[in-house]
């Protein structure tokens, strides 16, 4: 059984307003603590100021990876517990993430191999210097040895220039050496975002309650004010542990609940995504990795059906807007001309571009690549003797590890023992996802009456074995039809989706609920058809939720008319 959202979660804290354990923050990590608590059996309650899984969980590169070049920062209990975690979610959420090649073209052999011991040992960045061959290759090894004993991905491969430009021809001719080596793909991390609440919901019953739009906007006597986004509403919630997710804004939040820390020092990450078959051909349907001429690590990356380029890492003001500027978009062009210089890309093929900002801890002058991306739990008390405890740090690879340390820390202080683990725990669309093409197909048998195999199958690899449920509304709504602005998505759909995850407003849906924003498919149009398609369910005026979501699509990237 999967748990349902509902939309309005803040009446449900309003009717009951406590709990043992609030949580907030409805990012992935505070999203995978409140499933582990209601997996214990906690009364627990999270909410979240705008959508689930908006803020820095949305602006991801797209992995669930090990970590290589923490390697270099010394961080070896954090690639061990990453690679890990990865091996664990190739399994548990085998619908999201699947294993990913990944290529790193090579330009030298011992170049980086002088400074590398300086950079590891005083954490401080040299002159910027490519890693050569030999650097690389050491890396791997060292790589490798964390996936022993339950490794779920192959070993690295090293190719000289011949074979690396046959596998790859639109590499730059200057390449050297390719390293190949796997990480995994997260395909959908909203959906995977969205599922792991689900299960907490459906696990806790009437003792997982969560909000969307529901903001955290004060402390009063030790309880804590939180604020419907609709209605202005307010109600005085109280919790004997208040656990602080809300990553890069953690300093923000505490301050609200007058408690200032000064724990945080995130920094930007933006990435854009365009639709060009020609770059997408020459990826060979592998990412590359690859350190550009500043030193920083980029990624060109194909991804349903487009190539998501990535990522800054730019100092950056939480009170500041939040977006990927001009001045990005140029560093991404030009990365890509120095790797694959003979595919010519330009402005006009971007369908989406986003920003976030990596939840790390304050770092003074060390320079940002050298900053850590372990997390720790950081604990104080509000009046009333409520115990908050602040999340530093924290990544989507190690959501369920760092959860179960949020979640034991609130434990501790409840004085309740820990009744199972999350670790191997299905999530959502994972339980009884077919991972071969025998049970695929006996899937497809077994759910695809109503909709026929093919629709099923693409609801299959949209939503996992969820697909179950959205097959059973689509069957069930008299009047389901296929959308015309959008292929491949039905009215019978969007609102099933509209009744049990908590949409509020219409880029709910097209940006986090489906990938229409994030394919480029959002124009005026196509806002209007979904818009229709759910208004009398939502009591929408389509006029003004259309012009609402083509604000914020047009934050991100211009929307065609």
């Amino acid at each position: 059984m999967h748990g349902t959202l509902q939309r309005d979660g803040f009446a449900a804290l309003a009717a009951r307003p406590y709990a043992d354990v609030l949580v907030i923050g409805g990012g992935i990590n505070g999203i995978a603590t409140f499933r582990d608590l209601a997996l214990q059996g906690v009364d627990v309650a999270l909410v979240e100021r705008d959508d689930f899984v908006s803020g820095s969980s949305a602006a991801s590169s797209h992995m669930i990876h090990g970590g290589i070049r923490y390697l270099e920062n010394g961080e070896f209990r954090l690639v061990h517990e990453a690679v890990t975690e990865r091996n664990m979610l190739l399994r548990t959420a085998a619908h999201y993430v699947r294993p990913l090649q990944t290529t790193i073209p090579i330009f030298s052999t011992f170049s980086g191999v002088l400074s590398a011991p300086w950079r590891f040992v005083r954490h401080r960045a040299t002159s910027p210097r490519e890693r050569g061959a030999l650097l690389i290759k050491i890396g791997l090894v060292i790589y490798d040895s964390f996936s022993r004993g339950g490794g779920r991905v192959p070993k690295h491969t090293f190719h000289g220039r011949r074979g690396s430009l046959r596998r790859l021809p639109r590499l730059n001719p200057d390449v050297r050496y390719t390293a190949t080596y796997w990480d995994a793909s997260l395909r959908n991390p909203e959906r995977l975002g969205l599922d792991v609440l689900r299960d907490g919901v459906a696990a806790g019953g009437d003792r997982a309650r969560a909000a969307n739009r529901t903001a955290a906007v004060a402390a009063d006597d030790g309880r804590v004010v939180l604020r419907d986004a609709a209605t202005g509403d307010e109600v005085r919630f109280t919790a004997s542990v208040v656990v602080n997710a809300t990553g890069p804004w953690t300093d923000l939040t505490n301050a609200a609940l007058h408690e200032p820390t000064r724990f945080m020092g995130g920094t930007k990450g933006s990435h854009i995504v365009l639709d060009n078959p020609e770059l997408l051909a020459a990826t060979g349907g592998r990412e590359l990795f690859f350190e550009h001429s500043d030193g920083r690590i980029v990624l060109i990356y194909p991804l349903a059906g487009r190539v998501l380029v990535g990522t800054t890492d730019l100092e950056h003001d939480m009170v500041e807007p939040l977006v990927c500027t001009d001045a990005e978009v140029d560093y991404f062009l030009g990365l890509i001309g120095h790797v694959l210089p003979g595919v010519p890309v330009s402005r006009e093929q971007i369908v989406y571009r986003y920003a976030g900002v990596r939840p790390l801890p304050g770092h003074g002058d060390l320079a940002p690549g050298f900053v850590s991306r372990d997390y720790r739990v950081e604990a104080s008390r509000m009046p009333g003797d409520v115990v908050l405890l602040s999340l530093v740090g924290g990544k989507w690879t190690t959501f369920r590890s760092s959860a179960e340390h949020l979640a034991d820390r609130a434990l501790q202080a409840l004085a309740t023992p820990r009744r199972r683990s999350t670790r191997g725990v299905a999530i959502g669309g994972g339980r009884g996802y077919p991972t071969t093409e025998r049970t695929r197909q006996q899937w497809l048998a077994d759910h695809g009456t109503g909709v026929g195999v093919a629709r099923a199958g693409t609801l299959l690899s949209r939503y996992g074995t969820v697909a179950a449920d959205v097959i059973a509304a689509i069957v069930a709504d008299p009047d389901d039809r296929m959308l015309q602005t959008v292929p491949g998505y039905s009215t019978g759909e969007l609102r099933h989706l509209a009744r049990t995850e908590a949409v509020h407003h219409l880029e709910d849906l097209l940006m986090r609920r489906t990938t229409i924003a994030f394919t480029g498919r959002v124009t005026a149009a196509s806002a209007r058809e979904v818009a229709e398609a759910v208004a009398a369910l939502l009591e929408w005026d389509v006029d003004a939720e259309v012009a609402r979501a083509l604000a914020a699509v047009h934050a991100a990237v211009p929307v065609a008319s």
